[in-house]
């Protein structure tokens, strides 16, 4: 029992001190983009695709896996995901209504959420990053609590389990 609450703290922290890494609600694009997985720059793209273990994915500006999160609506203008939820799976924000991709064919736009930020939307569906994931290519956060999901270039969500992804986290 002890050693379970041990490692309860320990996780909590950690995702605690991840959070922090990955919760600024500016995530706009820096004018940096990579290009189908091979590390070159694209030409402002905030959505481009890469190659992982999953196939290929969607990831943003700066090379980081794309997510949608099952407890959206696609279509419905609206974000599921704002406050402790938001701090772990930041949005992918654009500083345009009409965001520069490469690689992605579905259908992309964007919602206004609450705080006024513009996020990025595939076929209706709004995007996010994990601040679990610690670098371009990561893809630690698939199916966490089997809600949250990699995107294809498609829109389409990749509905496999990741080899190296987490067990469910209370609270998702």
């Amino acid at each position: 029992m002890r050693k379970t609450a041990t490692l309860a703290a320990v996780l909590a922290a950690g995702v605690v001190a991840l959070a922090g890494c990955g919760s600024s609600d500016d995530n706009s694009s820096s004018g940096s983009s990579r290009s189908s997985g091979d590390g070159s720059s694209a030409s402002g793209a905030v959505l481009s695709t890469a190659d992982s273990d999953l196939g290929t994915i969607v990831v943003d500006a700066d090379g980081r896996t794309v997510y949608v999160f099952d407890k959206d609506t696609a279509g419905s203008g609206a974000s599921a995901c704002s406050g402790d939820c938001l701090a772990k799976w930041p949005a992918v924000t654009a500083d345009s209504d009409a965001p520069a991709v490469d690689g992605v064919s579905g259908d992309v736009g964007t919602i206004t959420r609450d705080d006024g930020s513009t996020q990025v939307t595939l076929d209706g569906m709004p995007l996010y990053l994990y601040a679990g994931d610690s670098q371009a290519g990561d893809v630690t956060g698939q199916a966490v609590g089997g809600i949250w999901w990699v995107v294809a270039p498609d829109g389409s969500k990749i509905a496999e389990a990741a080899t190296s992804a987490p067990a469910a986290i209370p609270g998702y």
